[in-house]
């Protein structure tokens, strides 16, 4: 029986970046069985929903879902997916590629960030004119979970070694809790060396040595502002694939944004898209296959088979075109 998987192409880029992301996922030769919804701006504008009923309904039904690009609704269509979804994880790596002109070219470093809590809640209230506030929420239960699923990541990681984000020396109370939590499940995880780091110390450390971290767990904000940074460094967004994973349908995004000023350009940079395929076909148990793409991406490159903003002259479609090409030859070759 094939997988089910809801393509949401989104605004901007977004549909242009996720149909070359398909094109690449055709070539793998796994059983899926595609459907496509919409959502975002555009059918906003129309007098719609952000994220239409149909659409929502498709994407809890599916065993995965692949996500191009949000614009001005992105609160109520990405962050609402992750929630609607029960995504509490969100992994985001970012690694150097040979052929990709960059700052560190040794960072292999991955985030683990919190997805359900801290200020991205949405609890904000404008008390006067002047005054504005906003609650940070911090749990046990979420922060005992995504501590459990950093610790496996780095586990199974050839460096084996965690740091756990925080800036407890002020916010004593909402990250002491998290860094509670993060010591309990440390306990279960001897092999994995385990340090603490105030955030600000850590962005100060990622730009001079990345090659010091592994894997980064941290709370909403700190994990969405420090994997921006590692995308800076490794060469930017275009390059940065994201899984948000947790008790239902993973959810596959690009770090990137929607780009509306080259949307419909065909120059959008399909690497992200591309490499969430990667990371969806593994989650879902099609290692071989998310293997050989995440090998075709390394090949395309370190060769110069890449869009203008790597440098190359290829398409959006032109590049995933060569991807998927050195896809079927990996796996043709049992490589």
């Amino acid at each position: 029986m094939s997988a089910r998987i809801v393509v949401i192409g989104g605004d901007g880029i977004g549909p242009e970046v996720v149909g070359a992301a398909v094109k690449v996922l055709e070539a793998t030769g796994v059983e899926v069985d595609l459907g496509f919804y919409e959502a975002g701006d555009e059918v906003a504008e129309r007098g719609g929903q952000p994220l239409p009923d149909a659409t929502l309904e498709a994407a809890r039904a599916a065993d995965a879902v692949l996500f191009g690009a949000a614009g001005r609704s992105a609160a109520d269509v990405i962050l609402r997916l992750r929630k609607e979804l029960n995504c509490y994880a969100n992994i985001r790596p970012s690694r150097a590629f040979k052929g990709v002109k960059c700052l560190h070219p040794e960072c292999d470093l991955v985030v683990v960030r919190e997805n359900t809590e801290c200020l991205y809640i949405g609890l904000e209230a404008r008390l006067t004119p002047d005054v504005a506030t906003a609650t940070r929420l911090i749990t046990r239960k979420a922060s005992t979970r995504i501590a459990r699923r950093g610790f496996e990541m780095a586990a199974a990681r050839e460096r084996k070694r965690l740091t756990a984000v925080h800036k407890a020396n002020v916010m004593r109370i909402t990250d002491g809790l998290f860094l509670e939590a993060c010591r309990e499940v440390a306990r279960d995880f001897p092999q994995v060396e385990y340090e603490e780091a105030l955030v600000d110390s850590v962005a100060m450390r990622m730009v001079l040595d990345p090659g010091q971290f592994d894997v980064l767990l941290t709370t909403n904000l700190f994990g969405d502002i420090l994997s921006d940074l590692a995308a800076g460094l490794i060469g930017g967004l275009g390059l940065c694939p994201s899984a948000n994973l947790g008790e239902g349908p993973g959810l596959f995004e690009p770090v990137h944004g929607s780009a509306p000023d080259i949307a419909g350009k065909g120059i959008a940079n399909p690497t992200a898209a591309i490499l969430c395929v990667a990371m969806m076909l593994e989650h879902m148990g099609w290692t071989r296959q998310g293997l050989a793409v995440h090998k075709a991406v390394e090949a395309c490159l370190a060769q110069g088979m890449v869009t203008p903003d790597l440098g190359g002259k290829l398409t959006t479609m032109e590049m995933a075109r060569e991807v998927a090409s050195v896809t079927r030859q990996l796996l043709a070759s049992g490589s």
